[in-house]
């Protein structure tokens, strides 16, 4: 099955999939903010439908003490909200670190020079933390 992650931004949505095993992860793209929520909530509709996703996994970012801010709430409400337009499960996963792993991750390709046909800018970054977060997702529930 295949599980597609979101990393939830305020100016704009990474996109991650995993392949048909729920053993790998990779960054899938990047829906900019409209302004208006329900339209973004269709855009990720159409995205599970059209990646054929299982599964949506809703970064949960907690603050590093493990307790619950008002981003993981602003997360939480988001995802319950998705989880009523879906027809897939929806699960929040704790997402802490995943932006800066994924910077890193691209500062080291780019040094390396394998890192070139990335998209550039921070729109990869959010790709990236949303691969970064569904990586662990995966990992977690012992797929990878």
């Amino acid at each position: 099955m295949r599980v597609l992650a979101l990393d939830l931004g305020e100016a704009r949505i990474g996109l991650a999939l995993s392949d048909s095993a729920g053993v790998l992860a990779s960054p899938y793209g990047v829906i900019t903010r409209s302004g208006d929520p329900v339209a973004d909530r269709t855009r990720i509709a159409e995205t599970v439908r059209q990646s054929g996703a299982g599964l949506v996994v809703v970064g949960h970012p907690l603050l590093l003490s493990g307790r619950r801010g008002q981003a993981a709430e602003r997360a939480e409400a988001e995802a319950a909200l998705l989880a009523g337009q879906l027809t897939v499960p929806v699960e929040l996963f704790d997402e802490r670190l995943t932006t800066r792993e994924a910077t890193r991750r691209r500062r080291e390709r780019s040094l390396s020079g394998s890192g070139r046909k990335r998209r550039a800018g921070r729109e990869g970054i959010d790709a990236e933390a949303a691969a970064v977060l569904l990586e662990a997702y995966l990992a977690a529930r012992g797929g990878a």
